[in-house]
C-alpha cells in the first residue's frame, strides 16, 4: 500500500463517514477525524480473525497485514508534519497476555498498565488524552470499568496560523482580500456545481471551505469536496470563472477601483465545533459489527485470552478562527473478555462567501489525507 492508497483509503473513509453521519437533511455542526479511526482498526484487524478480520479489511481497503504496516507509515508520517501531533497508547491489565507480535506494530513506549483502581486509571488517561491534544481533548472519550482488559487510543492534534490572517470586525464574520484567486474555485460534481475555498497555513496546513447548493445533504457536500480533492471531480480556478454567479456563494465582476490587480474577497465566520461518535452506533461502517459480539473472541493474534470490543468512541474538536485554525481527535477502543467460542479602472473581482451552512476539510499540501472533516450552521 503505497501513499497514494493510504490516502485514498483514509479519505474513503471519511467520505462514507460524512455521508452516514450527516445524513440525507439538515443536520446540526460536527467534526471528525477519519484519520484518527483508520491506525486503530488496522491494528485491531491485524490481531482479529474470522468475520471480524474480513469485516476490517473491507472497511480498511487492505488486507489486515498490509494495512497494519501502513498504519505505522501513516502515524510517522501525520508526526513528521509541522504543526501535526499523533500519538498511539495502549493500556492492558498486567494479568492479560499479549502476542509479542502484535505488540510490536505499536510505536515503542506506548504500552502501559492499568492499575486496578478506576479513578486513578481515568486520570492517567485524561492526562494522556489532554497532553497530546495541547488540552484540546481534556477527556478519553472511553470509560474504563472492571470489564476492561485492553484499551488502544489514537491522539491527534493539528495547529495552524493563517499565512494571509483574516480581518475580524466583530460583526460575527470574518473578511479578506487576496489576489491569489486561484485560491477558490468551483468543482463539477453529479448534484451541480460545489465551491471550494483554500486557507494555506504557514507550515503546510490547508483548510477548504466547500459550499454545495441549498439542497444537497451536508454529508454529501464534504464527500464530494473530498473527491475534488482527490482529482475525481475537475475544479475552475477563480481566475477562469465566468462573470455571474458560477457556483453557490461566488459572484464575478468587474468593479471600479484605484488597483488594477484583480482580487479574490474572502467572506467566511469564524467557529469552534466539537462532537462525540459512538462508532459502534453505525459498527458496520467501522468493520466492528461482528467484533462487537462477546459472545466470541474475535482477536486471537492479539492475546490468548477471548476479547471482543466493548466500546469505541471519538472526542473531536475544530476552531476556525481569525489567526488560524486549530483542531485535535481522541478516539479509543477497548476490548473486554469474549465467550470463547492608482488610477479608477476596472479590476477583476471574485467574492465568495460562506454564510449559511458549510463543510470543511482540513489536510497537509505534502500528505493528503483528509485530518479532519466538518460541518459548519452559522
Amino acid at each position: 500500500m503505497d501513499d497514494r492508497m493510504l490516502v485514498g483509503a483514509v479519505n474513503a473513509l471519511t467520505a462514507r463517514w460524512a455521508r452516514e453521519t450527516l445524513g440525507a437533511g439538515p443536520a446540526g455542526a460536527t467534526v471528525l477525524s477519519a484519520a484518527g479511526v483508520w491506525p486503530l482498526l488496522a491494528l485491531l484487524a491485524a490481531g482479529a480473525a474470522g468475520p471480524a478480520r474480513t469485516e476490517l479489511e473491507q472497511v480498511l481497503g487492505a488486507d489486515a497485514t498490509t494495512a497494519a504496516g501502513a498504519s505505522g507509515r501513516l502515524l510517522a508520517r501525520l508526526d513528521a508534519m509541522d504543526g501535526v501531533d499523533t500519538a498511539v497508547g495502549l493500556w492492558t491489565r498486567a494479568s492479560l497476555p499479549l502476542a509479542p507480535g502484535w505488540l510490536s506494530l505499536l510505536p515503542a513506549g506506548a504500552h502501559g498498565h492499568f492499575s486496578g483502581d478506576t479513578e486513578t486509571d481515568r486520570k492517567t488517561l485524561d492526562t494522556w488524552a489532554a497532553d497530546r491534544t495541547h488540552g484540546m481533548v481534556p477527556r478519553m472519550p472511553v470509560a474504563v470499568d472492571r470489564n476492561t482488559l485492553l484499551l488502544l487510543a489514537n491522539a491527534l492534534a493539528l495547529r495552524t496560523d493563517w499565512a494571509e490572517p483574516f480581518q475580524d470586525h466583530h460583526t460575527g464574520t470574518l473578511f479578506r482580500s487576496s489576489p491569489h484567486l486561484d485560491m477558490a474555485g468551483v468543482a463539477t460534481t453529479p448534484f451541480g456545481p460545489l465551491t471550494m475555498a483554500k486557507v494555506n497555513g504557514t507550515n503546510g496546513i490547508e483548510v477548504h471551505l466547500l459550499l454545495g447548493p441549498d439542497h444537497v445533504a451536508p454529508g454529501e457536500v464534504i464527500a464530494a469536496g473530498v473527491a475534488a480533492l482527490g482529482g475525481t471531480y475537475p475544479v475552475l480556478p477563480g481566475n477562469l470563472l465566468p462573470y455571474g454567479r458560477p457556483g453557490p456563494g461566488v459572484v464575478v465582476e468587474d468593479v471600479t477601483s484605484f488597483d488594477p490587480a484583480p482580487a479574490l474577497d474572502l467572506t467566511t465566520v469564524p467557529f469552534t465545533v466539537g462532537a462525540e461518535h459512538d462508532l459502534l452506533d453505525r459498527a458496520a461502517l467501522f468493520g466492528l459489527a461482528t467484533a462487537r459480539d462477546s459472545g466470541a473472541g474475535h482477536f486471537p493474534g492479539i492475546s490468548t485470552q477471548p476479547l471482543a470490543v466493548g466500546a469505541a468512541k471519538q472526542a473531536a474538536t475544530a476552531t476556525f478562527s481569525a489567526k488560524g485554525f486549530r483542531a485535535a481527535a481522541v478516539t479509543a477502543v477497548s476490548l473486554i473478555a469474549g465467550n470463547a467460542p492608482g488610477q479608477a479602472q476596472q479590476a477583476r473581482r471574485v467574492r465568495v462567501g460562506f454564510l449559511r451552512p458549510f463543510g470543511f476539510l482540513a489536510v497537509h499540501r505534502l500528505f493528503p489525507a483528509v485530518l479532519v472533516a466538518g460541518w459548519v450552521t452559522p
